[in-house]
């Protein structure tokens, strides 16, 4: 078996044992490509059907292509979404672009608390997220079924060992289970997929034109394209064999404090 299946047979089995194992499971689908990777994930696992809620917390601060995207997999792939928004906040407009947060404080309100509204007003009780451990520091703590207490609050010294592919799914009454599918996967695993099961991207992935893309997905204000001339799937998969730069070097809100992310994922972010 090929790397690329043992990949994928993994994070299946997790996929598949998230579903026995909890009630109340929901997906939640940023519309970027490890997201999308682990929708088709799911897709495989339950034979075409995805058995569960996908959920996109919408802050209304997306590239309009990235919605559009959204909607027509919506569409074709005849899929449950829900979407969530942090309503209260975007009507005073307490948010980085209308200068009246911090984008660590924007991510907080609009990404973080608008999370957890929509899984309480859905009363889900274990959301599929597609973190990878490779992604950035704080991810490469987490683990493939990691526990949050009733606030959606991690515990990051007290999470429970996973040795030899045995997993702890019996918690106790009222905790909050995130389930990672692709925690051993890499961003180059990713594109290597993408391209084996030609699934389909959002184009702002791939060079413009004008020497730049998109090398990870978040609201425009603080999403910033890379110098890269990476025009489809096999020309990133080229790159980032040689690439030395972090994937998530336009990512503005990582740089503004050096443990922000840290702290946004400690209070229930993704």
């Amino acid at each position: 078996m090929d790397y690329l299946s043992k990949l994928e047979n993994q994070s299946i089995y997790i996929l598949r044992e998230a579903f026995n194992k909890f009630e109340n499971l929901a997906m939640l689908w940023s519309i970027g490509k490890d997201s999308t990777v682990m929708l088709w994930l799911a897709r495989k696992a339950f034979f075409g059907h995805v058995p569960f809620p996908l959920v996109h917390v919408d802050t209304s601060y997306k590239i309009q292509s990235m919605i559009e995207y959204r909607d027509r997999l919506v569409r074709e792939w005849k899929l449950e979404l829900v979407v969530g928004k942090n309503e209260p906040v975007l009507q005073r407009g307490i948010t980085y672009p209308n200068g009246k947060a911090t984008r660590v404080e924007c991510c907080g309100t609009l990404k973080k608390d608008g999370l957890k509204a929509v899984l309480e007003k859905h009363r889900f009780t274990g959301v599929i997220v597609g973190v990878r451990r490779d992604e950035e520091p704080t991810r490469a703590k987490g683990r493939y079924f990691s526990p949050r207490d009733k606030n959606m609050e991690w515990n990051v010294e007290d999470q429970p060992p996973e040795l030899w592919d045995q997993f702890k799914t019996d918690f106790e009454k009222g905790t909050h289970i995130r389930i990672h599918p692709l925690l051993h996967w890499t961003e180059l695993n990713v594109w290597e997929y993408i391209e084996r099961e030609n699934i389909p991207v959002i184009p702002l992935y791939f060079a413009n034109g004008n020497g730049e893309r998109y090398r990870s997905i978040g609201c425009h204000p603080c999403t910033f394209p890379i110098k890269s001339n990476a025009r489809n799937v096999r020309e990133i998969v080229e790159e980032l064999r040689h690439t030395q730069t972090s994937e998530r070097a336009g990512r503005a809100q990582d740089k503004e404090s050096e443990d922000a992310f840290e702290k946004l994922r400690r209070d229930g972010y993704m």
